[in-house]
């Protein structure tokens, strides 16, 4: 499979990149700024700006999925309805899983992630706004495409292979803590590319 990385260079985007090509996959990771000399034979680096829709277009040419990691600069968070808009006119037909946030999932103790501040705090809210506008411009949009929520917590961690898989309310451990490596969160997103699921919008945890 070919699979075109947007947003190669942050921390899922840049597991994305190593999960795919450990699999025999071939890899294209798109970046941003001036892109790195690639670790691995079968990855391809680019430099193109998501929102350059004919640039994009280009670069998705005989991909068989895209994977949208990109995030928005700290104090630019209005801009990510349009940036996944154009990164979706680009894919024209082409699967693009969005690597999106957990703002938009249901919390388990009733209304959205985004407003219980046991999982955002006052601090995440901004981000966690324009997850939820994220969505919508998903949903507005006529592509192909599927939403992953990550967990509450993503950060960098170990790769254990395992993982729960959810719809669109959060997953919580016995603790009541939401979170995944963003190395098991490349798992899934991989293991999603290779044999896709029925939700449009679905989330994981441990």
């Amino acid at each position: 499979m070919r699979i075109a990385v947007v947003g190669a260079s942050g921390m899922a985007g840049s597991r994305v990149v190593a999960e795919a090509a450990s699999r025999g996959h071939r890899v294209t990771a798109v970046f941003r700024g001036t892109p790195p000399d690639s670790p691995h034979p079968e990855v391809e680096v680019v430099r193109g700006d998501a929102t350059d829709v004919s640039r994009m277009s280009a670069v998705f040419a005989g991909a068989d999925a895209v994977v949208g990691a990109t995030r928005p600069e700290p104090g630019a968070e209005d801009t990510v309805a349009a940036t996944i808009t154009a990164l979706l006119d680009a894919a024209a037909g082409i699967r693009v899983l969005v690597v999106g946030g957990a703002g938009p999932l249901r919390s388990p103790s009733g209304g959205l992630v985004i407003d219980d501040p046991a999982f955002v705090p006052t601090a995440w809210r901004t981000i966690a706004s324009a997850s939820a506008a994220q969505l919508q411009a998903c949903e507005a949009h006529s592509g192909d495409w599927v939403y992953l929520s990550p967990p509450a917590i993503l950060e960098p961690g170990a790769r254990t292979g395992a993982y729960r898989r959810g719809t669109t309310t959060i997953l919580t451990a016995d603790d009541g803590s939401s979170r995944i490596s963003a190395e098991d969160l490349a798992v899934a997103i991989v293991d999603e590319l290779e044999n896709p699921g029925q939700d449009r919008h679905f989330t994981i945890g441990y």
